[in-house]
């Protein structure tokens, strides 16, 4: 009871407390802010490859046919769910006079993509659709559709930095055409040896949907076609289907290391006895998971983190030497309260524990307030950025820098757990040495002269 006296009357005679709580505060705060924003920006760069790709990506070294076989043999594996292939090439997308951009191309099967990845809910239109997104042109059976990223379409407002979605929708039902070909090799004269040539090739299709997924690279390069129309047009002369590599989906509850094994042991099967490919071609075909294939990129942010968490933290280290100067501030003024303590047979032990003690209620105090600050601004950075655009003019988060149109506001609480802890302790160590400067109070020196 002693000890929460003491605690309740210095909290309420000595205000400068409430500095150490909200240095303590602050300090939690940022930290938490600046965890969770790098944390969410991996998380959501991880999450966008495998919603994008799928789980495992099989990619040959080079086109090969029979994929639908490949496929149909991977989903009696019991570990996994689905797959699809993919085709892609480069080109230009004519959207009209003075309307030509540079485009990745990808054959797809809207079906099957829409069951590996989340490819459904990026389109505008058919994601509140019943059933499997489609290609299929409205009153008319005999045109090609196509998907179209929604940067392709519009530009983001300069100061918004977002999209007109009503815009992007009105150019559904319009007429496009794909630029684009494949290098093939032709007789020269003579007895020179065949050269390359580059045949040139136009798809006219119909845009059915507008794709948005948040991600900036994908949303402004890619266009989607079906598969069988971009082979028909790159390779007229190839019979069978063709892919360029598989996306997998795995099945809930299987372990990654031991599918991925059970993949190659497949994959390893078909090349050599469907393909009729050597073990050369098969031995340089990857298989990895969409996670792994940004790994590089994720190790560089997450050391990047790092770093501004040890700056960070070296800064909120002057939460210790506050708490310790108020703390010896505090022990120098009460020297004579803790005489009297001390005479009434209070040990000196008893004494230091009241003022560590103490620093811990502040450091836990402080953590708690802060850690509800970080939870608060975390998630509502997007708001918060919005006002600064809106007040000053500034806009601190373009999709274009960022890759993502939305800045990530997940609070990580593996990190913040941590950074409480660390805020106690911090606190605790402030009031070490004003503790030990208590306990060594003499009663008779102190109360000599009173």
């Amino acid at each position: 009871m002693l000890k929460l006296f003491l605690w309740l009357r210095y909290l309420r005679k000595k205000r400068i407390v409430f500095l150490s709580i909200a240095a303590v505060a602050l300090s939690v705060s940022l930290l938490i802010v600046v965890a969770s924003l790098f944390s969410g920006f991996i998380s959501a760069f991880e999450r966008s490859a495998v919603e994008t790709m799928g789980d495992v990506i099989l990619s040959p070294p080079a086109r090969f046919e029979k994929h639908p076989l490949l496929i149909e043999r991977l989903e009696g594996l019991g570990s996994v769910e689905t797959a699809t292939a993919t085709l892609s090439s480069q080109g230009l997308l004519y959207l009209g006079k003075g309307n030509v951009q540079a485009v990745q191309i990808w054959g797809i099967e809207p079906g099957r993509r829409a069951r590996v990845t989340g490819f459904k809910q990026t389109l505008l239109r058919q994601k509140h659709s019943e059933g499997e997104p489609s290609f299929a042109v409205a009153g008319s059976s005999d045109k090609t559709g196509g998907f179209v990223g929604i940067g392709l379409l519009t530009e983001p407002h300069e100061e918004t930095d977002e999209y007109d979605f009503a815009a992007a929708e009105k150019m559904v039902g319009e007429e496009a055409v794909i630029i684009t070909g494949s290098a093939t090799k032709t007789d020269s004269a003579g007895d020179s040896p065949k050269a390359p040539s580059f045949k040139r090739k136009f798809i006219r299709f119909s845009i059915v949907d507008v794709v948005f997924t948040g991600v900036y690279e994908f949303d402004t390069k890619f266009v989607y076609l079906p598969t069988e129309q971009l082979q028909k047009a790159l390779y007229p002369d190839q019979e069978g289907q063709l892919a360029e590599r598989i996306q997998i989906k795995l099945s809930a509850g299987a372990k990654t290391d031991s599918a991925m094994a059970q993949i190659r042991g497949m994959w390893e099967v078909f090349a050599e006895d469907e393909l009729g490919w050597g073990p050369y071609r098969i031995r340089y075909t990857t298989i990895e998971t969409a996670r792994h294939l940004q790994g590089r990129y994720v190790a560089a942010l997450r050391k990047q983190m790092g770093v501004l968490l040890v700056i960070f933290g070296v800064v909120s280290f002057s939460v210790v030497v506050l708490v310790f100067c108020i703390f010896y501030m505090i022990v120098r003024l009460k020297q004579k309260d803790i005489a009297i303590i001390k005479s009434c047979g209070t040990t000196s032990s008893a004494v230091a524990c009241v003022f560590l003690g103490f620093g811990v209620v502040v450091g836990t105090v402080g953590a708690g307030i802060g850690a509800v600050l970080g939870y608060v601004f975390t998630r509502n950075v997007n708001v918060i950025e919005g006002w600064i655009r809106v007040i000053f003019g500034l806009k601190l988060w373009k999709s274009s820098v960022y890759m993502f149109s939305k800045i990530p506001n997940e609070v990580d609480w593996n990190w913040a757990a941590w950074i409480v802890l660390m805020a106690i302790a911090a606190a605790t160590i402030g009031a070490v040495i004003p503790a030990l400067v208590a306990a060594a109070t003499k009663p008779v020196e102190i109360l000599r002269y009173e």
